[in-house]
């Protein structure tokens, strides 16, 4: 009877109408948070938008630097809008239960903006190093076409990890619980659901977490090692601190685009974190970067800020024109 009912149950293929997120429990004050996240969400397109027109209109940033740059804003903006917005939707109205194709596009769409933000930084750090290691020939090297080719192979990389990753949750059956433990539609969290084999997908999500936090920080690593090494060739300490300070603005984002997910994983498999904090750290995580990335461009680099000024200051000097 028992091999019977196993058989029925192994050929029995439940694909679920719709999941329910169940977020934060018995959190206190969790609208405020909500609201605090709907800050984060403006602000963060406001400094995106800001920082994406501003390249895009000042000729003299069309360089592949700042093509990069570019790449980094466009994705944080469509990392945050691709997360906030629907979180809000989902726990301010309490709208908590969404369909199953929804659910899958929402996992897609966050995990490929982060993974875009991560190997960004990865193409930055490129930048810097042959900036600084290679300067004669950082010209002819770091070309236009070159840093294209880059961000064009990064999308098309991410792209054919991210999809097999969720076309695999199609494959689960789901005829357990349909309550997700989190705040959205979260990969582990999901394929955990499922009542037949999910070995498969517990690899992907090893090779995901590999593939898009461990190797390109490993590789930022060693970029900043080499450039460590060339540095210390200087032999005058102001130039060493000259060149270093060309690195400050991406060795800043990498801290706060990395050190946080390091930090909410490590925290998560050695200690029994309490659901409530998880979320919180993993949503901070999320959504932060996005938000300071454009912010730290804007002040510590002086490209930026003068293109910024400059209409600011056109009509004072026409003002001051007329008077005289």
């Amino acid at each position: 009877m028992k091999v019977r009912a196993a058989i029925i149950l192994n050929a029995t293929f439940v694909r679920p109408a719709k999941f329910y997120l169940n977020g934060f429990a018995n959190m206190p004050h969790e609208k405020y948070y909500y609201v605090f996240l709907c800050f984060v969400y403006i602000m963060t397109v406001l400094g995106n938008g800001l920082l994406l027109t501003v390249i895009y209109l000042v000729e003299a940033l069309h360089t592949p630097k700042y093509m990069l740059v570019f790449n980094l804003a466009f994705a944080d903006l469509c990392g945050s809008t691709a997360l906030i917005p629907k979180l809000l939707e989902t726990f301010l109205f309490n709208k908590r239960y969404i369909v199953y194709e929804a659910c899958l596009s929402y996992m897609f769409f966050v995990l490929f903006f982060a993974s875009m933000q991560s190997w960004t930084l990865v193409t930055m750090a490129y930048d810097r190093f042959i900036a600084i290691c290679f300067p004669l020939r950082y010209h002819s090297i770091v070309t236009k076409p070159a840093i294209g080719l880059m961000l064009l192979f990064s999308w098309v990389f991410i792209v054919s990890i991210i999809a097999p990753i969720i076309k695999l949750i199609d494959r689960l059956s789901f005829c357990r619980s349909l309550v997700i433990q989190t705040f959205f539609c979260d990969h582990s969290p999901v394929y955990r659901l499922a009542c037949n084999d999910t070995s498969i997908n517990n690899i992907m999500a090893y090779v995901a977490f590999l593939t898009f936090i461990c190797i390109p920080f490993v590789l930022i690593g060693l970029t900043y090692m080499c450039i460590s090494i060339a540095l210390s060739r200087i032999a005058s300490g102001q130039e060493r601190l000259k060149a270093f300070k060309t690195c400050s603005s991406h060795l800043i984002l990498v801290a706060i685009f990395y050190l946080p997910l390091f930090g909410t994983n490590i925290a998560t498999v050695t200690t029994n974190l309490q659901p409530n904090v998880r979320m919180i750290n993993s949503s901070l995580t999320h959504t932060i970067p996005a938000l300071l990335n454009p912010i730290i461009y804007s002040l510590k680099t002086e490209e930026v800020l003068s293109s910024i000024k400059k209409p600011l200051s056109c009509p004072v000097r026409v003002h001051q024109s007329t008077g005289t």
